[in-house]
């Protein structure tokens, strides 16, 4: 008995006309080799349906093509490879591909004073988009540190002054016990307000750039804010990230300026836009600030 040839829908005409932005999927399980490191992240590939009187795409050449990944280290080069492929696979189909993984990097951080280090976790995104417009890859990564508002610092200070004029009124003042009572708790009666706040960062590469400069992104960002969140610490580190803290009291406009200035300084990105959230403790809303250079949605 001769085989069967196996039905293939994908063949006929579809009942309506029209092409289509993009078509794949979402979400696919797969491990890359990044910064270092093997790293779990989840993948959206697709491509354009140009051709509207295709029925539809073949999803399962996008998803072999896929795994080449897993082999190889991930850099811009590799995804200009892969989404060629997919078009490659498509001719006639297709004149765009896209690829979006995302995943959590793990770093390595010291404490600030004492030989600990812990391990922090970074959420970021790499996307590739391939067209007539070229080739372009973005990187994007989310920094978690901590603000101290300036305006609630200011406050604190004041009510500190009002304290000393009370218990110190018409006294001489004594060393000791003014040591004494700046270290009291009717000395600092009152204290300013901080937050964890986050800063999402996108970055689009230079068309030269060789490596996904994602560690150097991570470092650029926790440099300019000077308050990242830490990890193992010690009473001496937290002391240290007290002092930080009151060393760069920031709004979340500060810290969107920062951040700004600092990405303008990395020769490795040719536009980059960045939104910092500020989750306020007074409030029962959050601060926002967004920036942008050179930006644009293609």
């Amino acid at each position: 008995m001769n085989a069967l040839t196996l039905p293939d829908i994908a063949t006929q005409i579809p009942a309506h006309e029209q092409a289509l932005d993009w078509v794949g999927m979402q979400g696919i399980a797969l491990p890359i080799n990044l910064a270092g490191q093997r790293i779990n992240t989840r993948a959206d590939v697709g491509v354009s349906l140009d051709d509207g009187n295709a029925r539809g795409i073949h999803m399962s050449r996008l998803y072999l093509a896929l795994h080449a990944l897993e082999h190889n280290a991930l850099n811009p080069a590799t995804l200009q490879q892969l989404l060629g492929e997919f078009l490659d696979s498509h001719q006639g189909l297709s004149q765009q591909a896209s690829i979006t993984l995302r995943g959590e990097t793990l770093l390595s951080r010291p404490a600030l004073v004492s030989p600990l280090a812990g391990w922090k976790a970074y959420p970021f995104e790499v996307r590739a988009r391939q067209g007539s417009w070229g080739f372009h890859v973005e990187l994007q990564v989310e920094v978690a540190y901590s603000s101290t508002c300036p305006c609630s610092a200011a406050l604190a200070r004041q009510l500190i002054q009002q304290r000393f004029i009370e218990d110190f009124a018409n006294q001489p003042l004594d060393h000791a016990h003014l040591l004494a009572w700046l270290g009291s708790p009717q000395g600092i009666v009152a204290t300013p307000h901080s937050q964890r706040s986050y800063a999402t960062l996108q970055v689009r590469l230079h068309e030269d750039c060789a490596e996904l400069p994602l560690v150097e992104l991570i470092d650029a960002a926790e440099q300019a804010l000077g308050t990242a969140v830490q990890t193992a610490v010690k009473r001496a580190d937290e002391q240290a990230f007290a002092l930080a803290n009151g060393q760069n009291l920031m709004f979340c406009e500060d810290a969107a300026r920062r951040l700004h200035s600092a990405l303008r300084e990395q020769t490795a990105f040719n536009a980059f836009h960045l939104r910092v959230v500020h989750a306020e403790s007074l409030h029962a809303h959050d601060a926002v600030a967004v920036s942008r250079w050179n930006w644009s949605n293609t």
